[in-house]
């Protein structure tokens, strides 16, 4: 079991490319899942779905470019 302290001092261990990092596999992940729901679940806003998830991917590949250049 993995305690409070090490999760804090593992989470302020990040530098910026680390975050960086997770934000934009977050993103990707978000981004996927508002695809699938559209096209799985809502086929009557298939097309919005797939915008919104398509703008989730540019801001993840956005945040993927930043790293090592901030």
């Amino acid at each position: 079991m993995v305690s409070e302290v090490d999760l804090i001092t593992y989470f302020m261990g990040m530098n910026k490319n680390s975050i960086f990092g997770w934000a934009s596999f977050v993103m990707f992940l978000l981004g996927t899942a508002l695809i699938l729901l559209g096209l799985l679940k809502y086929i009557e806003h298939a097309i919005g779905f797939s915008v919104a998830g398509l703008g989730f991917f540019a801001v993840s590949w956005a945040f993927n470019a930043l790293k090592g250049r901030v």
